[in-house]
Parts: C-alpha cells; sequence; structure tokens
C-alpha cells in the first residue's frame, strides 16, 4: 500500500527543499541586517548586549586582582615618596574600581529587555577613564622624585597596567584608550623634555607597547565578535533542526496513525468486501453450471466464465490485502498448535506439483529425519510455504528446478528454505520487492499475474512467529528464501509419565 513518509508530508506537495532553505536564509539575512542597522557598532544588538556582559563579568572578575596590584605598587612607591600620599592614591584607585564594580553589576542585574547599549556602553568607558586618570595619578605621585630608577619603575607599571587593562577591556572597542590613554600620556610627560637617550628610549617604547596593547586588544574583541557569530550560528542550526525533528516526528506520528487507521480499516471491512463477491462467485457458478437451464448464446458462457475468474481473482487479492492489514494492524491472532514442518512442505509441494508439472517443472525436497513438532500456527505456516512455492514456480523457466530443504538451524531452531534457477532478482531490487505492491523487473517484463503482496505478507508472518526471513537472489542464478523459527518454538521430546506402582518398582529394582 502506498505511504506517505514524513519527509514528504512536512515538505508538503510540490515544495522544493532547495527553495525553502534559500527562503529561510534570506529572512536570516534580512533580520540581521535590520539589527545591524538599528545598532550603534554595526553589530546585532544580541551581540551588542553580549559584549557589554562578558565586559561586566571580566572586570568584576578582575576587581581583586587590580586593587592587590595596587597596594603591591603603592607599598613600592613608599621607597620615594611618603606612606601618605601613597595611602590616599590607593584609596581613591579603590573606590574607581568599586565603581566599576557596581557598574558591572548593576548591568547584570538589569533584564534584558531594560537594557540601553549606547547608555550603559559609555557608563563603562566613563569608569575605565576614571580608572586611567587614577594610573595617571600615581605616575603624578611619583613625578618629582630624583632617581633615574623611578622610571625604569613607572615603565614596568605601564607596561603590567596596560596589559592587564588590554585583557579587560577587550569586548568593548574603545574603553581601551580610556584605560591605559591617560597614564601614558603622564609617563611620557615624566620623559619630557628628553634631555638623555634613556628619556628618548624609555618614551618610544612606551608609545610603542601601548600601540600594541591597542592592536592586541582590537584583535582580541574582533575575535570575541567572531566567536558570537558562530555561537549564533550554531544555536540558529540547533533550532532549525530541533524544529525540523519535532515537524519530522509530527509528520511520523501523523503517518503512523493514518497507516494504524487504514490498516485497522481494511482488517474490519472483510465481511462488507467479501460478501458481494461469494454473492457474484456464486451466482456466477450456477449460470455457468447451467444449473437452471441451458444458456441460448454461446458468447454468454464465455462472459460468465471471464465474469467467475474475474471474481475469483478479486477475492484473492482482497484476502491478500486483508491478511497483510491484520498483520500491521497487529490484529492477526495466531493459532498455535504442534505441528510437523517437513510434513506441512511435504503437502504444500504435494498441492502445487500440478502446476509444476503443466510447466515441466522439477520440484525436489530433502528434509532431515526425525525433526520434532513446532509450536506455530498451521494455516500461517501453510500460507507462507504456499506462497513461497508459488512464487518459486511461477518465476522458474520451463524445464527448471525447484529445490526444497527442510532442517536444523546453527542455533537449535528449524527452516525450510526453497530455491528456483530462474532468473533471479537485481541487487538492487530487492528492497522494492520486499515492499507492498512491489514488484520487481522480471515480473514486469513476463507480465507476471500477482499483486505484489506475498513476501510483504510472508515477512509479517515470520515476524509475528518470531522467526527469520532472509532472500537471497542472484541475477542469471535464481533465488533462494529461508525461513527460519527459532528454538522457543521446537517441542524438544517429554520424558514418559510413570504412574506411581511402577515409579516404586522401578526404585526397587534399582535398589
Amino acid at each position: 500500500m502506498v505511504e506517505l513518509t514524513a519527509e514528504m508530508i512536512q515538505r508538503g506537495p510540490g515544495v522544493d527543499p532547495e527553495l525553502a532553505r534559500r527562503k529561510r536564509a534570506n529572512v536570516q539575512q534580512l533580520r540581521s541586517l535590520r539589527e545591524r542597522l538599528t545598532s550603534s557598532s554595526g553589530l546585532r544588538r544580541a551581540f551588542d548586549h553580549e559584549l557589554l556582559r562578558m565586559f561586566a563579568r571580566q572586570r568584576s572578575s578582575a576587581a581583586l586582582t587590580m586593587v592587590l596590584l595596587a597596594a603591591v605598587l603603592a607599598v613600592l612607591a613608599g621607597n620615594w615618596i611618603a606612606p601618605g600620599p601613597a595611602f590616599i592614591w590607593l584609596a581613591v584607585m579603590c573606590a574607581t574600581m568599586t565603581v566599576s564594580l557596581m557598574l558591572g553589576r548593576r548591568f547584570l542585574e538589569t533584564p534584558d529587555q531594560n537594557v540601553d547599549i549606547r547608555l550603559w556602553r559609555r557608563r563603562f568607558i566613563l569608569g575605565e577613564l576614571l580608572q586611567g586618570l587614577a594610573w595617571a595619578g600615581f605616575v603624578g605621585l611619583l613625578f618629582s622624585a630624583p632617581e633615574p630608577n623611578v622610571r625604569l619603575f613607572l615603565f614596568f607599571t605601564l607596561l603590567v597596567v596596560s596589559a592587564a587593562t588590554a585583557m579587560v577591556s577587550t569586548t568593548i572597542a574603545n574603553a581601551i584608550f580610556a584605560g591605559i590613554g591617560p597614564m601614558a600620556v603622564a609617563f611620557v610627560a615624566k620623559c619630557y623634555p628628553f634631555q638623555d637617550i634613556n628619556s628618548v628610549g624609555l618614551a618610544a617604547s612606551a608609545i610603542a607597547s601601548q600601540g600594541y596593547f591597542v592592536l592586541l586588544s582590537y584583535r582580541q574583541y574582533h575575535s570575541a565578535v567572531l566567536g558570537l557569530e558562530f555561537q549564533s550560528e550554531k544555536d540558529a542550526l540547533i533550532a532549525e533542526l530541533e524544529q525540523a525533528k519535532a515537524n519530522s516526528d509530527e509528520a511520523r506520528r501523523r503517518a503512523e496513525e493514518s497507516n494504524i487507521a487504514k490498516s485497522q480499516f481494511l482488517a474490519t471491512m472483510s465481511h462488507e468486501l467479501r460478501t458481494p463477491l461469494n454473492a457474484i462467485l456464486g451466482f456466477s457458478e450456477v449460470i455457468k453450471n447451467e444449473l437452471f437451464g441451458p444458456l441460448q448464446v454461446p458468447a454468454y458462457k464465455e462472459y460468465i466464465n471471464d465474469i467467475h475468474a474475474s471474481g475469483q481473482h478479486l477475492l484473492n487479492l482482497i484476502n491478500e490485502i486483508l491478511d497483510l492489514s491484520r498483520v500491521e494492524a497487529g490484529r492477526y491472532e495466531l493459532k498455535e498448535e504442534a505441528i510437523d514442518l517437513a510434513e506441512l512442505v511435504e503437502d504444500c509441494r504435494h498441492m502445487l506439483n500440478l502446476r509444476a508439472k503443466a510447466r515441466s517443472i522439477t520440484v525436489r525436497i530433502a528434509a532431515e529425519t526425525n525433526l520434532p513438532r513446532v509450536w506455530a500456527d498451521e494455516r500461517a505456516m501453510r500460507q507462507i510455504t504456499l506462497n513461497l512455492l508459488s512464487n518459486a514456480i511461477k518465476f522458474t523457466p520451463q524445464g527448471g528446478e525447484v529445490e526444497i530443504k527442510v532442517g536444523w538451524t546453527s542455533s537449535g531452531g528449524q527452516y525450510f528454505s526453497i530455491k528456483d534457477n530462474g532468473p533471479g532478482i537485481p541487487e538492487n531490487e530487492i528492497p522494492i520487492v520486499m515492499t507492498s505492491f512491489g514488484r520487481g523487473s522480471s515480473a514486469l517484463k513476463s507480465a507476471e499475474q500477482g499483486s505484489g503482496l506475498g513476501l510483504p505478507i510472508v515477512k509479517g508472518l515470520v515476524d509475528l512467529h518470531g522467526g527469520h526471513f532472509t532472500l537471497r537472489s542472484k541475477l542469471r542464478e535464481g533465488t533462494e528464501v529461508v525461513v527460519a523459527l527459532p528454538p522457543q518454538r521446537v517441542m524438544d521430546a517429554l520424558a514418559p509419565v510413570i504412574h506411581a506402582p511402577e515409579q516404586r518398582r522401578a526404585s526397587i529394582r534399582a535398589a
């Protein structure tokens, strides 16, 4: 039966998947462009917000480290200045860091929809400027110190502070200038008027190092933006995959429900479909046999023969459809009993022997002896055997051979196989013949009659028994089908029942 796949239901008829993909890409590009046009930095608003969030977190996590650095520098500055000014500078430095810390925490606590990106960016840059001025004040404290080592000390302080500021302020592009600019200007002023080579070298090194840190900060900024873009694309892809999976699951669920409803409908239509056909077959047979008198026109007898044959063919087709529907709907109930598999296969061979002889086909059977009975549905096993043997005879050329084997499987179950020397089935057509109404090229070329339901019914009935169905075929070498029943269905011979008196005498003899 024709079944719609989940992909077909999801896409709908006539929908080009490539066109749908391009439409989704255009919509995403338009949304991204609109967000960039309304953004102050040329990025998406979500990117701007995430960059500010990253800055606030980095500044908050680096606050304690920067305070400890300022404290160490204040202690070292005591070698050149009095402790009082150094302590006052440390207090100012802690105050500016506290302002930046409070700004970061307040930003993190503000709901996303209430955040003004431009306002908060200005606030963070202003906080960096306050810290930069505080670091410039540290240079001012040591500005009048006469020792030449002061310049080296301030130079290394500038390098350490600039490196720390560059790493913290990478997610706001212009914050680096506010953080390191004032201290760099103050240090160059300390080296002025460049009376010796040391002053010129330190000033040039300071300017070069600041340029390097600015370049490093911008590279880190672009890396952060690129990471956010990759993350956004990944999140969009994941969301699209999840939506596609949800749509696919829903479409599959609907397809399965439709398939089950179809199978249940056909399974319950047995009486409604068979009753009119039985009437057609019965009345046509009465007319065909001329029970109430001869037919006056000879052509009528030919017509009634065609009606009877067509009705019989239609009834067989409906029976196969109903059997398959019951199997698919799970309404096929097995009436299990102990059966002799070899005897059942031989009986089916005998039933189809006349059809084989009409085409000069030899049917050979080889069965192992003393096979125990198996617990199975006799009607289902007979239908399996007749379908497979009928197919073998149908597609075996005139004068060919069909070989049947019955025996043990390697795991302790029982099997029977049917092998013919017909044209075979191409390997790429095996999945086709296993589907409902599927017919291979050999059947189409030879115009053999058949509904294409025999093998699916066989597969379903074998699965109901917990068995295994195998189809092996090669082009121009024939086809072999194997039906194997599991060991659990083989009935082992039971020990004879011994009545109490006989059991007592046997125990006395044994003693």
